[in-house]
């Protein structure tokens, strides 16, 4: 049995991953943990997360669990904290946490040299088919068509554009040769000019409680081909969370993603 702790476990993301690992059979919730000045600090994460009491509380430290794999959707600064202890105590980590700085990924990737880590900045399932759904795009249309991103998240999400849709426009870059810091497009404002070709363009909505929402547009002339993925629920994430961890049991220590745990690269 694979023993499963969770960081960030009260907040909205952490209680859907509670109720995932709390139903499914082959996994074990052993620990769950919030930042000290969490008001469920000793409540029982069951009842936190609206499912009853599990007999487990609700921790201030990632330090008071026994796990083999920590599931971590928090913030970049607690984050690196969790990576660090799963590190020196030969822990393995997956990281749906989005927003990191170079620095901070710098950190990750040293980790990973030690211990086993899967990040990725959308588990979920859907949304990594779409990922190679648009590599094949990008490369089948290359520089004939203009390429716009759009996406959509609940008003309480603070980095922009979200991690998902910068992976997506990562693909899209690979796969035309572009380098994305330089051909990018984050915001327009004014008398802009004219669009200029080769470039990949963002635009972010913050409005409500929207799970989150991607739409990648291949606009040519006389056609428009999008790839989206809605999100109705965080459970979708959740899902392809534990599955990543249950994926990186025994696996060699290195940095993947969710391409990885879905087979679509080695």
């Amino acid at each position: 049995m694979i023993r499963i702790a969770i960081a960030g476990a009260a907040g909205r993301m952490g209680q859907a991953l509670v109720r995932t690992v709390l139903l499914a059979d082959d996994v074990e919730l052993t620990h769950a943990f919030e930042i000290k000045e969490n008001e469920f600090i000793g409540s029982d994460v069951g009842i936190v997360a609206g499912i009853g009491n599990v007999g487990i509380p609700l921790s201030d430290s990632v330090s008071k669990g026994d796990f083999d794999v920590l599931i971590d959707f928090t913030m970049p600064a607690s984050t690196t904290t969790n990576v660090a202890h799963c590190k020196s105590h030969d822990q393995s980590i997956v990281i749906g946490t989005t927003g990191f700085d170079e620095k901070d990924q710098e950190k990750i990737s040293a980790a990973a040299m030690n211990i086993p880590i899967v990040q990725a900045p959308n588990m979920s399932v859907g949304v990594n088919l779409a990922l190679e759904l648009l590599d094949l795009a990008a490369r089948t249309f290359g520089d004939s068509v203009d390429i716009e991103i759009v996406e959509a998240h609940h008003s309480e999400k603070v980095d922009s554009p979200s991690g998902t849709a910068l992976r997506m426009g990562q693909v899209v870059a690979n796969a035309l040769d572009l380098d994305l810091s330089k051909d990018g497009v984050y915001a327009r404002h004014g008398q802009v000019g004219r669009r200029k070709s080769n470039t990949i363009g963002f635009s972010a909505v913050r409005a409500g409680d929207i799970v989150g929402e991607h739409s990648v547009w291949f606009v040519g002339s006389g056609e428009r081909i999008e790839i989206n993925h809605k999100a109705a629920s965080r459970s979708i994430y959740a899902t392809g969370a534990v599955r990543a961890a249950k994926w990186l049991v025994d696996k060699p220590n290195g940095l993947y993603d969710m391409q990885n745990v879905l087979g679509f690269k080695d």
